[in-house]
Parts: structure tokens; C-alpha cells; sequence
């Protein structure tokens, strides 16, 4: 009797901690948020290529579940995208570090880089007939960016600091205007301008359609190539409402970018179906393969780089006040992918 009792009441000590044990298994296991839309905004465009990558294989929808719904919101500009994620319209976003720092600063860190997408992938070039070898030769010429405080011109602005030289509305001999890719291309072709520095594909284009001389190489531009042109940014209220979906998001982004990494050829193809089906122009395959030589798919967003493009819009008064860059960047589950996937992490 005492065995048979004794062994009915172990049993039901083994049955209560199997009871606990698995409800605390129950309150600990992560839940991702179901029916949620999870709104994404990119550009189309090359250094955006994890966004359109990914668009065209399902991989992001895929990694958040059938259950939430992945929502592509196209852009041109990248302070219409920080709009966008100020208004709540869009809730991850492939954008350039410069509307990024803006966004974050203007916010009070409502926005913050979680991972890296592309670094360099731009181009400073002459127009036709005109040959730079001495930087401070650019001094009384017309140079154009795509947008004023964006990489490219803040990029630029440094370039014309290092070699003694500013812009005409600073008291300098430089006229530094801001114009869209398509209109640049017009511009140099004209001899209205005498160079630019812009993104790719475009300075290919420029080199090919307009005739332009190379000024500085992509890894001569800045930091030997090591800063970045496109990072992923997420509004700090999603993240904290659905940290499972965010981690979801950046498993894919990091499976895509190294897809892209791997298989450069077939990913090319990919990136100018969606461009074409996106802008209802493609780019020619021999424009592409050099453009994209000139850009690195990557998770790491450069901190030293981004960090130095926070004082570089200072200087040029693009930001009015020093911000406070300790939250500017959450790599916590990117880090924590990353060491999943055995690959190596970012300090």
C-alpha cells in the first residue's frame, strides 16, 4: 500500500511539474502578431537590390507568414520615405543613410537602422572633353547631385572641404546644384554642367550616353569604398509592437543579400526585371554588369561611415543640432541572425 500510495502521489508531483513545465513553456514561446500588413518602402533601384530581390522570390512574405502580408511602397526620394515612416504609412524601409540621420534626428529616435544593404555604388565623373587630374581644378565649376544632404552630396561637399573648396552659397566658387538623375544625364550631355556625382547605374549611363571622364572611382570617393549608400531602417514603435516579424524581415534580408552574393548573375537579371516592370525602362546588361561592380550587397550599415555623414550635414547645416546617435542604431537581432546563420557578427 505505501509503495502503491507513495507511487500515486510521485505521480502526481511528475504530472504537476509536467503541467508547469509546459505552460511555462506556453509563456515564454515567442508569438508573432497575426494579420498584420507590414509595409515596405524602396526605391528601384540597384543599391535597393535585397528589396527587389526579394520582392520578385516571395522571400520576405515567406519569412513573416502567410498569416501577416508583406505591402511594397514604391519611392523616388528618400525624404518622402521618412514622410512616409513619420506619418506611419510605411513600417520598414530601404533608405539612404543621409534622409536616415534626418529621420532619426528630427524623430527623437522614432527611426533606427537595424541592418546594412549596399555600400558605395556611386560615381563622380567629367563632363565630355573635360579632364579633372587636380581636384582644386573644380573650383568655378557647375556640379550636380541627385539631392541636396544626400549621400552623393554630402559625399561631394567632403571632397570639396579635403581640397580646400565650398560651395558658392557658403562664399565658395563651386555651384553645387541638386537635380534628378534623368536630368543630370540631359544636363552633362548639354555641357550645362561640368560633373556629378551620382549613383549607379546612372554614372555608368553617364560614362556611356553622355561621353563622361572618370573623376573619382567608387573607392576613391570615400573611406576606400567602406560607407554606405542604402541601410534598412524600421520605426521604433513597430519594433518594440512585433520584434518576432521585425527578426522574420531581417532573416530574409539576410538570406537575400547573400543569394545576391552568390549568385551575382541571376540576381542581376532579377533586379532589372523589377526595375523594368517598376519604371517601364530597364537597363542595358552592359551598363548593368559594370554598375554593379561598383557596389557591395552587404548586412554591415558602416557605423563609422553613417556616423561621419551625421558631421558631415552638420558642417553643412543639413542637421541644426548635434544628435544623440547612441539609439541611432539597433543591431541587436541582426547580430543575433547573423550568429544563427554562422556568419560573422557586427560591432
Amino acid at each position: 500500500m505505501k509503495n502503491s500510495k507513495g507511487f500515486k502521489v510521485s505521480g502526481v508531483i511528475v504530472a504537476g511539474f509536467l503541467i508547469i513545465a509546459g505552460l511555462s513553456g506556453c509563456s515564454s514561446k515567442k508569438v508573432v502578431n497575426e494579420n498584420v500588413d507590414v509595409r515596405v518602402g524602396y526605391f528601384p533601384n540597384i543599391t535597393h537590390s535585397q528589396a527587389l530581390v526579394g520582392r520578385e522570390q516571395g522571400s520576405f512574405q515567406k519569412a513573416i507568414g502567410t498569416k501577416n502580408k508583406i505591402v511594397w511602397k514604391l519611392f523616388n526620394a528618400g525624404p518622402a520615405e521618412v514622410e512616409a515612416l513619420f506619418a506611419k504609412a510605411i513600417d520598414i524601409a530601404y533608405i539612404g543613410p543621409g534622409p536616415a540621420i534626418n529621420g532619426y534626428s528630427k524623430s527623437k529616435g522614432d527611426i533606427q537602422i537595424v541592418a546594412g544593404a549596399t555600400d558605395a555604388g556611386a560615381i563622380f565623373v567629367s563632363k565630355k572633353g573635360m579632364v579633372i587630374k587636380n581636384l582644386k581644378d573644380l573650383s568655378g565649376k557647375k556640379i550636380a547631385v541627385p539631392q541636396f544632404g544626400n549621400t552623393q552630396d554630402l559625399t561631394l561637399r567632403n571632397i570639396l572641404s579635403e581640397n580646400g573648396l565650398k560651395d558658392k552659397t557658403k562664399g565658395g566658387t563651386v555651384e553645387v546644384r541638386q537635380a534628378s538623375n534623368a536630368d543630370i544625364l540631359s544636363l552633362l550631355k548639354k555641357g550645362d554642367i561640368d560633373a556629378a556625382l551620382v549613383p549607379e547605374p546612372w554614372g555608368s549611363r553617364l560614362i556611356k550616353e553622355a561621353g563622361a571622364n572618370i573623376i573619382l572611382d567608387y573607392k576613391e570617393l570615400f573611406r576606400q569604398g567602406k560607407y554606405t549608400t542604402a541601410v534598412v531602417v524600421v520605426r521604433t514603435e513597430f519594433l518594440k509592437q512585433h520584434p518576432l516579424i521585425v527578426e522574420n524581415f531581417i532573416k530574409a534580408h539576410v538570406d537575400v543579400t547573400t543569394y545576391i552574393n552568390n549568385n551575382p548573375g541571376r540576381a542581376k537579371i532579377i533586379v532589372n526585371k523589377q526595375i523594368t516592370e517598376l519604371t517601364k525602362k530597364g537597363i542595358e546588361k552592359d551598363v548593368l554588369d559594370v554598375a554593379f561592380k561598383r557596389l557591395t550587397i552587404t548586412n554591415n550599415p558602416e557605423k563609422d561611415s553613417v556616423l561621419d555623414f551625421v558631421k558631415f550635414s552638420l558642417k553643412e547645416g543639413f542637421l541644426r543640432l548635434n544628435p544623440d546617435t547612441k539609439n541611432l542604431f539597433n543591431l541587436t537581432i541582426l547580430n543575433k541572425v547573423l550568429k544563427e546563420k554562422g556568419q560573422v557578427q557586427i560591432k
